[in-house]
C-alpha cells in the first residue's frame, strides 16, 4: 500500500511536472510567432494599420511587412525569403510555377489609380485617355497644348514643359497605369505595352511610392504624373 501510494504520487508529480513544461513550451510558442512580408507600396497605410491593431490584439504575434514595391514582393516570397508577398497585379502563371513554395492570391484592397499634376495656380486639370497617353508618350510636351485646352475650356494653362514624373522600381501600380494606357491607345499598347517595369518614352523616374510625392513636388517646373 505504501509502495503503491508513493508510485501514486510520483505519477502525479510527473504529470505536473510535464504540464508545465508543455505550458512553458506552448508560451514560448506563442512569443516567437512572427511573419514577415514585403511587397506593393500601395497598400502599406492600410497594412501598418492591420497589423498593428493585430498585434494589440494578440499578444506574441509579430507581423513585419517591408513595402519595396510589388516586383520585390514577388522576387522575395517566391524565393521564399518572406512569409508573404503583397502585389498589385497578380504573379504570372511561369513566376508561381517558378517558386520554391506553394503560393496562393489572396485579395486584399482595392484602390484607385489616377494621374496627379503639380502645376502652380491651376487646381484642377482634365484629362481625356488619347491625351493622357500622348504625354506620356512624349508627343504632347507643354502644358498649353491645343489638345489640353480643349479638355479645359476656361482654364488658365502656363506655357511651360511637362516633366512626367514615373516609378523607376518594379511596380504593380505602373502595371495598372500601363495596362490602362494600353487600353486606350494603340500606339502604347504596340510600343512601351503594359508591365510592372516598362521602357518608358519620356519622363523621370523615382523610387517608391512612400518617398516619390515629396520628390515629385520637389521639381521646379510644372510636372505631370500618374498615382
Amino acid at each position: 500500500m505504501v509502495f503503491g501510494s508513493k508510485t501514486a504520487r510520483e505519477r502525479s508529480v510527473k504529470k505536473t511536472l510535464v504540464a508545465v513544461v508543455l505550458l512553458v513550451l506552448a508560451l514560448s510558442a506563442a512569443q516567437a510567432q512572427k511573419l514577415t512580408g514585403a511587397g506593393a507600396t500601395f497598400p502599406y497605410p492600410i497594412y501598418s494599420k492591420w497589423f498593428s491593431e493585430y498585434a494589440a490584439a494578440h499578444p506574441g504575434v509579430e507581423i513585419n511587412y517591408q513595402p519595396i514595391g510589388s516586383g520585390g514582393g514577388i522576387r522575395q516570397v517566391t524565393s521564399g525569403l518572406v512569409d508573404f508577398g503583397a502585389t498589385d497585379t497578380p504573379a504570372s502563371d511561369e513566376q508561381l510555377a517558378a517558386s520554391k513554395i506553394k503560393l496562393t492570391h489572396i485579395p486584399t484592397v482595392l484602390g484607385a489609380v489616377v494621374p496627379v499634376f503639380n502645376v502652380p495656380g491651376v487646381s484642377d486639370i482634365k484629362f481625356s485617355s488619347d491625351v493622357l497617353a500622348d504625354i506620356y508618350l512624349g508627343k504632347i510636351v507643354s502644358w498649353n497644348d491645343t489638345r489640353i485646352a480643349k479638355d479645359n475650356p476656361g482654364v488658365s494653362l502656363p506655357n511651360l514643359q511637362i516633366i512626367v514624373v514615373h516609378r523607376s522600381d518594379g511596380s504593380g501600380t505602373t502595371f495598372i497605369f500601363t495596362d490602362y494606357l494600353s487600353k486606350v491607345s494603340k500606339e502604347w499598347a504596340g510600343g512601351p505595352g503594359k508591365g510592372a517595369s516598362p521602357s518608358w518614352p519620356a519622363g523621370v523616374g523615382g523610387k517608391g511610392m512612400r518617398e516619390w510625392p515629396v520628390w515629385f513636388a520637389s521639381f521646379p517646373e510644372p510636372s505631370a504624373t500618374w498615382n
